[in-house]
């Protein structure tokens, strides 16, 4: 069972990671996954927290005023809290996450969102070098294909993989939606 009061902290499930530009993607479940969690989180009374990118670059895909900028269908009503930022982690974003959490009493808190290994990774480590309890939900999250500095291309599967052994154990426990829908109360 997770500790209650809990928040789910959605991340950067904008419209403008749907460019061609992000290249090819995995984990074509990510959104239904994060939809079935809001929806469970609010059924729960727990908190639902967006987090919205909001590119400094006029030319990014993420940019505000663009279509890009705006959440994508499966992230639906209003969240307890948005958090906006305009860089990796959502606890450099406003208003202040960190400050946020403490004043809720949330010790615990599930990341979901995009991408695997930029923003919701880096939000996991702070969340873990901050104390809470965080749970890092692999399956509601995902990433693109990317070209290592040698050139080789690597898949967002082994991305994704290599970004959960990073992370789990140290920094989050990494978990399955079907996981964390069986913690909530």
């Amino acid at each position: 069972m997770l500790a209650s009061p809990s928040a789910l902290v959605v991340i950067d499930v904008q419209r403008g990671f749907d460019a061609p530009t992000w290249g090819q993607r995995n984990n074509p479940d990510c959104e239904a996954n994060i939809a079935t969690l809001i929806s469970a989180y609010r059924r729960t009374g727990q908190r639902v927290v967006f987090v919205r990118h909001d590119s400094r670059d006029a030319k990014s895909p993420l940019a505000p005023g663009t279509t890009g900028n705006l959440f994508k269908e499966a992230i639906s009503g209003e969240p307890d809290l948005l958090v906006v930022k305009h860089v990796h982690s959502a606890f450099y974003g406003a208003p202040d996450l960190d400050r946020w959490l403490q004043d809720q009493g949330i010790q615990t808190i599930a990341i979901c969102g995009i991408t695997t290994d930029h923003c919701c990774e880096t939000t996991a480590r702070m969340a873990g070098d901050l104390g809470y309890d965080t749970l890092f939900v692999l399956d509601a999250t995902h990433t693109f294909d990317r070209v290592g500095p040698g050139g080789a291309v690597l898949s967002g599967d082994l991305i994704a993989s290599a970004t959960a052994a990073s992370l789990d154990n140290e920094f989050a426990s990494v978990v399955t939606s079907a996981q964390v829908l069986e913690r909530l109360p």
